[in-house]
């Protein structure tokens, strides 16, 4: 039996996801200078993904 077409993701990009990790939305703060080593990593302002 073979895998149903819907379970199938080889060859297909990625979706864009909406949600960042804790060391991605650190590193965003950090390219717009709102958070630096030393600084808290909980309770981290909301942030945006990039492309």
């Amino acid at each position: 039996m073979s895998a149903h077409s819907s379970l199938r993701i080889g060859g297909k990009t990625m979706a864009k996801r909406n949600v960042l990790k804790r060391f991605e939305r650190i590193d965003a703060l950090m390219r717009a200078g709102k958070w630096k080593p030393g600084d808290r990593a909980l309770g981290l302002p909301k942030t945006k993904p990039t492309a």
